[in-house]
C-alpha cells in the first residue's frame, strides 16, 4: 500500500472519529447562551450567571434571591427542634417515646380519665350522686333545688289567697 493511501486512510478515519464527536458535543449555534463562539466563552458565562444568583445571606430572611447557609440552616434546624420540645428529657424527645410511654402507662391515663369524668361539667348534662352534687354546691357556692322549693309557684296568688282568708 502507498504512503499516499495509508495517510488518505487516516484522513478518512480521523475524519470519522470527529463527525462522532461534533455530533455528541452539538453545533455551538445551539447553545442556550448569548456567547457562541465557543464552549468556553458559554461555560464562563453559564458561570458568571450562576455566581450573581447564588448568594448565601445569612442576615436576609424572607429573601427570595438569596439562601441560608447549611450550617445556619441546621442551626435553625435545632432550635426549632429545641423549642418544640421544651426541655423535654431524652426519654421523651420523640413521639414515638411518647407513644410508648402512654401506652406502657395505662393505669397513669384511666386514672386521669377517671379524674376528668369526676369534674362538673358545663358543656354536657351529667348524672352525679348525691355526695357529688353536694361537693359541686359547696365548691360554687350553690344551694340545692330542694332547698329552694317549687320556682314556679304563683306567691301573688297566695298573698291575695292571704288577704281575703
Amino acid at each position: 500500500m502507498s504512503l499516499q493511501t495509508q495517510i488518505h486512510s487516516l484522513v478518512i478515519r480521523v475524519a470519522d472519529e470527529f463527525k462522532t464527536v461534533y455530533s455528541k458535543i452539538g453545533n455551538l449555534s445551539s447553545l442556550s447562551t448569548t456567547d457562541k463562539s465557543t464552549l468556553v466563552a458559554a461555560i464562563n458565562e453559564l458561570k458568571a450567571a450562576i455566581a450573581a444568583v447564588a448568594v448565601i445571606d445569612d442576615l436576609a430572611p424572607g429573601s427570595t434571591t438569596t439562601t441560608f447557609s447549611a450550617s445556619k440552616i441546621v442551626t435553625l434546624l435545632d432550635d426549632l427542634r429545641a423549642q418544640i420540645l421544651g426541655g423535654a428529657d431524652a426519654a421523651y424527645d420523640t413521639l414515638l417515646e411518647l407513644q410508648q410511654a402512654l401506652q406502657n402507662d395505662q393505669t397513669g391515663i384511666a386514672a386521669l380519665t377517671a379524674a376528668i369524668d369526676k369534674r362538673v361539667r358545663f358543656d354536657a348534662a351529667q348524672t352525679l350522686t348525691a355526695p357529688e352534687q353536694l361537693q359541686a354546691r359547696t365548691n360554687i357556692g350553690a344551694v340545692a333545688s330542694a332547698d329552694i322549693g317549687d320556682t314556679s309557684t304563683d306567691f301573688v296568688a297566695i298573698f291575695e289567697a292571704q288577704l281575703i282568708a
